[in-house]
């Protein structure tokens, strides 16, 4: 199992952000989010969004670091990137 992790440099609520993400299945990103007590309403479309605070910890836990480019790419080549929906 492997999952990727971002640098956190995406801000939002006050704090700064990385994305956590699988090149396998989301199956495989919830498990190792649930083995880390991440809560389920962090993940966003295809991604879990960490605050910066739980960086280290993810790293530790396994997650390899990659840049924001390197994730979407991965998203991509694995067939799991969900864009945003442009309705209203």
């Amino acid at each position: 199992m492997t999952v990727y992790i971002d640098p956190p440099q995406w801000p939002g609520h006050g704090r700064m952000w990385s994305h956590l993400v699988s090149d396998v299945s989301y199956d495989e990103l919830h498990a190792f989010a649930d083995r880390l007590g991440v809560p389920r309403r962090a993940f966003e479309r295809d991604h879990y969004d960490i605050p910066a605070h739980r960086y280290p910890d993810v790293v530790r836990a396994g997650a390899v670091e990659v840049s924001s480019r390197e994730v979407v790419r991965l998203l991509h080549g694995a067939g799991l990137r969900r864009r945003k929906s442009n309705s209203a």
